[in-house]
């Protein structure tokens, strides 16, 4: 292009005009002017009065992205974002009234605007020519974004533009793999590096899945498995507990070096852990092939990445388990109600099979009597299967007690070995000095047993089966999820009983607690044995845990409460039938016909005096009329409409002090929230019970009474 020649050039200081008198013969000063415009290192544009440019040099036409001759005639408002435009003119308007020397960008962000439509960070300063006659401003333009200071400022703002980016998807999603797909792609753009990866460490702790990543080498594909001990890279971070920095791959000696590092010329790497409430659960890394690529803002951006995961990851799990929970709830309501139901004609079945079997004509019959007893023993099965229905309803009534896992798993473990099948070996590791839990003893020899028993089944061919107990140090996530505040203050013992069978599968475990979900063939079972142990581990204020792969074996461990005070030890029941006073008067008070005609028929046999209502109030007239002559009140807790057994109860001895009271219901929960107000001398009878399981609680209501 053919540039304007320049003006005249302005009077120079002496010493300049002294160096300039010394040049050689036939270069003149304006040569020397032109080519250190054209030679300097910044942008240079001499603009006029209207802001017309007039001349600019190469630096110019580098920094804005134009050739020279583009520039050359453009209005320097060309230059400046659209945003500030309107200000910017105003400016150039004022600084055209009284021109000086004038740096800017010092204290403010100056930004240019390039040919393309970029931007880019300037600082600006001013020389005006009017005091050497000419009408031309010299601006000096200096790209800041190469200073030290402003490059981290402008990677901390892309970071955390980044890191903004990862937030909305967080508060957007609730599929955490969409959370972990996302991270190492965002580590990856953001750092400009050619590998991230997302390992999570498995439930065994023995090794971590590669969740995913970009740029994997061989051997680390989606789904792979590395071993957790410390000769791995993501070993030695969880050894480490820390964030790990490899300058030099080449150079490493702490652990070993994947040959496809190597091979896939990667350098240097990064790697932070990540953690659930303290717990590690895995591990974020990223690859250069530059050595020596992070430092302390990489370090820091990428902790904020995996702060970020654990966190959505935590969230989710916390739903997922707060869903699943809600879910059982709403069956073990269902189930709970069906048991009341089947309770009362329980006891209606059982009690007439009872009579019936006493009878003079069926007692000479043995084809009659063969008869009843099937009734019998089907009566009594549907009786333990309501149990399992109360057991997984946690309604079911619990005797917390001093249990010493170390002498009941032994217990347990000789039963076993004498019923289960000769080639299934038996293990047992607890330590004597393992603390005792809380929890009703019947029922946690109960809950283990089911385990067993599923294990058997999982070991067709044979296998080894083996119970572990001791003191928690550390409580998995999943099981602080479920636990609460519970599992963050509380102490807990883990009981686990492990086999080496078929193991499950992921829909399979999901599915594992509900009532009468079973994989086994028809006939081998009820599916209700997982589901009873888990509601009584609920209602025994525990958590329980599912560790299984197909082929791999099932371990289920059951997390109860350490005993700090150890309770009395509940005495058993003599299973014989306990004698009573003759003509003892029990008022009867039960609303369902059928199940009063039962309780009638077993007093009378029993020598009892008996006056039957149906409701509360009937029963208040009576006693009343009766001027106190009743010895007991054997009352249902659930009336229909009207006063319940509990407020009838409670009136009757007020006006009878002397008055024993024994409370009955087939809905445990009903038992138990009668627990948590009776007074000491009050029993409570659970339907369906026998003739015997009937003359022994009013026996103890007698003893007790005021």
């Amino acid at each position: 292009m053919t540039s304007p020649d320049l003006p005249s050039p302005p009077k120079v200081a002496e010493p300049a005009l002294a160096a300039l008198q010394g040049l050689p013969s036939g270069i003149e000063e304006s040569s020397v002017f032109r080519s250190l415009f054209i030679a300097y290192p910044d942008a240079l544009l001499l603009v006029d009065q209207a802001g017309g440019i007039v001349l600019a040099n190469p630096s110019a036409a580098s920094l804005l992205g134009f050739a020279v001759d583009e520039l050359v005639g453009l209005n320097v408002d060309a230059l400046v974002p659209d945003s500030i435009r309107p200000r910017h003119a105003a400016y150039r308007e004022a600084y055209g009234r009284a021109p000086r020397a004038r740096p800017m960008g010092t204290q403010m962000e100056l930004v240019a605007k390039r040919k393309d439509g970029s931007e880019v960070m300037v600082e600006i300063a001013l020389s005006p020519l009017q005091s050497h006659g000419l009408p031309f401003v010299v601006a000096a333009i200096r790209d800041i974004g190469a200073y030290p200071r402003v490059k981290q400022a402008l990677q901390r703002a892309r970071y955390s533009d980044y890191l903004a980016q990862l937030g909305r998807l967080a508060v957007d999603t609730r599929d955490p793999q969409v959370m972990l797909d996302h991270v190492p792609t965002i580590a990856a753009e953001a750092l400009e590096v050619e590998v991230a990866v997302v390992l999570l460490l498995e439930s065994s702790r023995l090794e971590f899945r590669v969740a995913s990543g970009v740029g994997l080498v061989p051997g680390e594909e989606i789904g792979a498995r590395i071993a957790s001990h410390a000769n791995t890279p993501p070993g030695f971070v969880f050894a480490e507990g820390q964030p790990v920095e490899v300058p030099d791959y080449g150079k490493e000696r702490r652990f070993a070096v994947p040959r496809a590092y190597l091979d896939a010329g990667l350098v240097s790497a990064l790697a932070v852990p990540f953690y659930d409430r303290g717990r590690f659960i895995g591990v974020l890394t990223v690859h250069s092939r530059q050595a020596k690529r992070f430092g302390d803002e990489e370090l820091r951006f990428l902790e904020s990445l995996s702060n970020l995961l654990a966190t959505s990851l935590q969230r989710v799990q916390t739903e997922e388990a707060l869903s699943h929970a809600q879910r059982l709830e709403s069956v073990g309501q269902l189930t709970g109600g069906i048991a009341h139901d089947f309770n009362n004609l329980l006891t209606v079945i059982q009690g007439n099979l009872q009579v019936l079997e006493e009878l003079p004509a069926i007692a000479q019959d043995a084809y009659a009597q063969q008869l009843v007893g099937a009734a019998a023993r089907a009566s009594r099965r549907g009786a333990e299967l309501t149990g399992k229905l109360l057991a997984f309803s946690r309604r079911q009534m619990l005797q917390p007690n001093a249990v010493d896992t170390h002498a009941m798993l032994h217990s347990l473990a000789d039963m076993l070995r004498r019923t289960l099948d000769q080639r299934i070996g038996i293990a047992i590791d607890a330590a004597p000095d393992c603390p005792p839990v809380l929890a009703d003893p019947g029922q946690l020899e109960s809950a283990l047993l089911n385990i067993a028993i599923n294990a058997r089944d999982a070991m067709p061919e044979g296998g080894t089966l083996h119970f572990h107990a001791e003191a928690c140090t550390a409580l998995p996530r999943e099981v602080l999820n479920e636990l609460g505040d519970a599992g963050e203050h509380g102490s807990f013992v883990a009981i686990s009983v492990a086999d080496s069978g078929t193991g499950m599968t992921e829909e399979v475990k999901e599915r594992a607690f509900e009532p009468f979900f079973t994989t086994k063939e028809a006939g081998r079972g009820t599916g209700l044995g997982l589901s009873t142990v888990y509601g009584f581990v609920k209602q025994s204020k525990g958590a329980i845990a599912i560790a299984t792969q197909p082929g791999a074996g099932t371990t289920v461990t059951l997390y109860l409460p350490q005993l700090y005070d150890a309770a009395p030890l509940a005495a058993p029941d003599d299973d014989g039938e306990q004698a009573l006073p003759a003509g003892l008067r029990v008022m009867l008070v039960e609303d369902d016909a059928e199940v009063r005609k039962v309780v009638h028929a077993f007093l009378a046999t029993l020598g009892c005096d008996v006056v039957a209502a149906e409701n509360a109030e009937q029963a208040l007239v009576q006693m009343e009329s009766d001027a106190g002559a009743f010895d007991v009140l054997l009352s249902d807790i659930a009336l229909g409409p009207g006063m319940r057994g509990t407020r009838l109860a409670a009136e009757a001895q007020q006006r009878f002090p002397r008055l024993a009271i024994l409370l009955m219901s087939g809905f445990s929960s009903e038992l138990l929230d009668a627990d948590r107000e009776a007074p000491p001398s009050w029993e409570l009878l659970r339907k369906p019970y026998s003739r015997a399981e009937l003359a022994r609680a009013l026996a103890r209501v007698l003893a007790a009474r005021p």
